[in-house]
């Protein structure tokens, strides 16, 4: 069990110190997460980009010792080399600067240069929310925009991955729907069903899976009582897997309004995770992303 993002951080920081590169890395927040992360010891970042842009985002703090900056002025051109560097194991993580998403993961998935790996791409969250006594986990809510039940599948898989790495040994899985009900007219449901059958088999190793389940049951014990439901995960759900982009978004963007929630969140399917920090983000929230994809890489590093 992960408590919290300080134990998060606590076990990234147990693998050692590792080299992230930064691509379009003239942006103030980003080259904040750069200091902090090389303050608490996390990583040491290779920064690809307009060295004076780099150079003036950085301010009077400058940038830490142990950073060096590769000097490409074309913010397209910087996000492949930084995604160079991480192939070629020169760094071990990649992260997103001052560049439009689609463009960052065009260049990141460069064919020659970049993190392809012949997987689906899916995004991997965490929640800190207060009063619960883990952090919670929740995929695809950033890439998948309306999964098939094969895509589910990889979702499935590559979060599990990266919950094992994380040391989770038995992740707790909902897939989420609007209820328990199998109804052949609400994909969701069947795809729950069929997913299920699918761990039963033996598809979705050292994991317990459920559903369809809706969200008050799979975080209520209670609920599920109440509901007449037996349940292994009823208020104790590891991974959230939803069934849509906007169910994910929602519910993200909700937690962290009104439950006051901290999230990290990271890329998942590629050579290695990749760091998509949004402008929204605050420094802490960065660090967080930097420590999950830390841990979610540990097993190819």
């Amino acid at each position: 069990m992960i408590r919290d993002f300080k134990a998060l951080v606590e076990r990234a920081l147990s693998l050692g110190r590792k080299t992230i590169a930064i691509g379009a890395a003239d942006d103030a927040e980003v080259i904040e997460a750069v200091r902090d992360a090389a303050a608490l010891g996390l990583a040491d970042a290779i920064l690809v980009g307009d060295r004076e842009s780099i150079l003036a985002k950085a301010g009077e703090t400058g940038l830490p010792a142990s950073a060096r900056i590769v000097d490409i002025a074309d913010r397209t051109a910087a996000a492949l080399e930084a995604a160079r560097l991480v192939r070629s194991g020169e760094a071990d993580l990649l992260v997103k600067g001052a560049l439009n998403t689609s463009d960052f993961l065009r260049a990141a998935l460069d064919k020659e240069k970049g993190l392809r790996a012949g997987g689906l791409l899916s995004h991997f969250a965490a929640f800190e929310i207060p009063g619960e006594p883990k952090l919670v986990f929740a995929s695809d809510g950033g890439m998948v925009v309306a999964p098939e039940l094969e895509e589910k599948r990889q979702i499935i898989r590559n979060a599990v991955g990266a919950l094992h790495r994380l040391g989770i040994a038995e992740p707790k899985v909902a897939i989420l729907t609007a209820n328990e009900q199998v109804n052949p007219k609400v994909r969701a449901t069947v795809d729950a069903a069929a997913l299920v059958e699918d761990w039963k088999a033996g598809a979705f190793p050292s994991c317990i899976v459920e559903g369809p389940i809706a969200f008050d049951v799979a975080t209520s014990a209670e609920s599920a009582k109440r509901k007449g439901l037996e349940s292994r995960i009823a208020g104790d759900t590891d991974l959230f897997i939803v069934p849509s982009i906007e169910a994910g978004n929602i519910m993200g963007k909700l937690l962290m309004r009104y439950a006051r929630a901290r999230m990290a969140g990271v890329v998942l399917g590629a050579l290695r995770p990749i760091v998509l920090v949004s402008r929204a983000d605050d420094a802490a929230a960065k660090v967080h992303s930097l420590a999950m994809a830390c841990l979610a890489s540990a097993d190819t590093n």
